[in-house]
């Protein structure tokens, strides 16, 4: 009865000292990751100045893992960075706009000078706004995130 409970006193003390490199979850806390509802919001994400990190998925095993990357990603890069998941079964028309045929893949949207795109056009209420598209196509996991912000120039810290 006593060696069961060293051990479990041990075990415990190796998971509250260790959690990061035996795989043991982490307490990210409530979930960073926008959840898509409508282009609007959408662009209002945009608008506010941050690089946007959209995850276009569909309901698959990948995803699952996609989703804790992403969420370990957004707890990390917070708030200079938003991360944004599309469902696309439930929104086509957003996912087909961007002529990819494989999911689930990441796209970054950001743009590198915000006050000097925003160019006001003939009819005072329309706003032209530029963004650079960019695929992503490294490593995903947050490691990946960070290396590939800085080798694009992406702030993703203050």
């Amino acid at each position: 009865m006593e060696e069961s409970s060293v051990l479990n006193k041990m075990l415990l003390n190796l998971r509250a000292t260790c959690k990061y490199y035996t795989g043991y979850p982490r307490d990210l806390g409530p979930s960073k990751v926008v959840h898509f509802t409508s282009e609007r919001e959408f662009v209002q994400l945009l608008h506010q100045g941050h690089p946007v990190v959209v995850a276009f998925t569909i309901k698959c095993n990948l995803t699952k893992r996609l989703d804790r990357v992403l969420e370990e990603a957004a707890a990390e890069f917070h708030p200079h960075v938003k991360f944004m998941r599309v469902e696309c079964p439930k929104y086509p028309g957003f996912c087909i706009t961007r002529q990819k045929t494989e999911y689930p893949f990441i796209e970054i949207f950001h743009s590198p000078e915000q006050a000097a795109d925003q160019v006001k056009a003939v009819d005072p209420n329309i706003t032209k706004y530029a963004v650079k598209v960019l695929p992503f196509n490294y490593d995903v996991s947050a490691y990946g995130f960070r290396e590939y912000f800085k080798r694009n120039g992406i702030k993703s810290s203050y």
